[in-house]
């Protein structure tokens, strides 16, 4: 089978740290063109690849032998080149998440359905295997009737000019790391739960939420709280609390490809910690995305959409709180 052609549109720290290395070491993936508004910029990594460098992010669309592309542009571009790439015939893989609203991210998975192309948001952690682990453990019955779900995702303080703190370019926490707790939730609660409340906090004279938390519920009453921030000391991970039991999982969501995973699993017995084999998420994410492509299994993107609905709510139902006592940045 012939490697999957990508085109890079942009030279996000994403794409150079974790994605560019990526498809260049696995077999079913080929760096065929990296795109930048910067054409010194573009050359200078593409020599690192030996691929094309392409000044201009609609040239990239313009290549033939481009098949797919990717997507790591701040969260308020994605949409509109999204649909220049589906217009242009090219699967796409982006960054989550897919668009920064309800309508968007819908259209956008009907367009790309309707063309018979592949659209895939870019949710490395839900490639790794240690979640299906952590699945097994609780359909098996470890911990009994699921009670409840925690989950949280913080990542320290950014500088001042950082993109996650501009509005216009679709920043905040709740877009940046608020997705991966949501998203937990809804995998191991199923798609229909529903926001029940939430709270966003504004620090720093920024004009995005630094950090926020949503309460989530099933229909049958089982709860989940997500926590996130850009402006925290770093944490990672979640624990499912049952009747007759705990399991816990930190390093979660972006855990590097040499991590040894442990799950911790709390019982009245006594607490096992169980070591499993480590695994590269985003590895398996580009995998899944070439296998989707070559066989044209496209994804029904229903958990995108859900998650696109869910994110809205917390931002429309949450309190604010704005923490007039920071310093205003500047």
């Amino acid at each position: 089978m012939a490697p999957l052609r990508i085109g890079i549109m942009g030279c996000a720290s994403i794409a150079l740290r974790k994605m560019l290395p990526a498809m260049a070491a696995l077999p079913r993936t080929e760096i065929a063109a990296i795109a930048s508004r910067n054409a010194g910029k573009a050359a200078e990594i593409a020599r690192g690849y030996g691929c094309r460098a392409v000044e201009g992010y609609a040239a990239l669309l313009d290549l033939d032998d481009v098949e797919a592309v990717y997507i790591p542009l701040p969260n308020a571009a994605h949409a509109g080149w999204i649909e220049h790439a589906l217009a242009a015939g090219k699967h796409v893989l982006a960054e989550k998440p897919l668009t920064t609203s309800v309508s968007r991210t819908r259209g956008l998975i009907a367009a790309a359905r309707s063309a018979g192309l592949v659209l895939m948001e870019n949710v490395m952690f839900l490639h790794h295997s240690q979640h299906m682990a952590v699945r097994d453990l609780l359909e098996d019955g470890a911990i009994g009737e699921l009670r409840a779900f925690h989950a949280a995702f913080a990542v320290p303080a950014r500088p001042p000019e950082d993109i996650r703190h501009r509005a216009e370019l679709g920043g905040g926490a709740l877009l940046d790391t608020g997705v991966y707790p949501v998203r937990a939730a809804m995998s191991f609660l199923g798609g229909e739960v529903d926001v029940v409340s939430a709270v966003l906090t504004r620090r720093h004279g920024h004009p995005v939420d630094s950090a926020g938390q949503a309460l989530l519920c099933t229909g049958d009453g089982v709860g989940a709280s997500a926590t996130f921030g850009i402006d925290h000391g770093y944490r990672s991970g979640y624990e499912l609390w049952g009747s007759a039991g705990r399991i816990v999982l930190d390093h979660a969501f972006t855990p590097p490809a040499d991590h040894i995973p442990v799950v911790r699993l709390e019982r009245r017995s006594g607490v096992d910690e169980i070591p499993l084999p480590p695994d590269d998420q985003v590895a398996n994410t580009l995998t899944a995305f070439a296998a989707a492509v070559r066989s044209g299994r496209l994804p029904d993107n229903d958990d995108v959409a859900r998650q696109a609905v869910l994110v809205d709510d917390i931002r429309t139902k949450a309190r604010l709180y704005v923490d007039h006592a920071t310093e205003p940045v500047g």
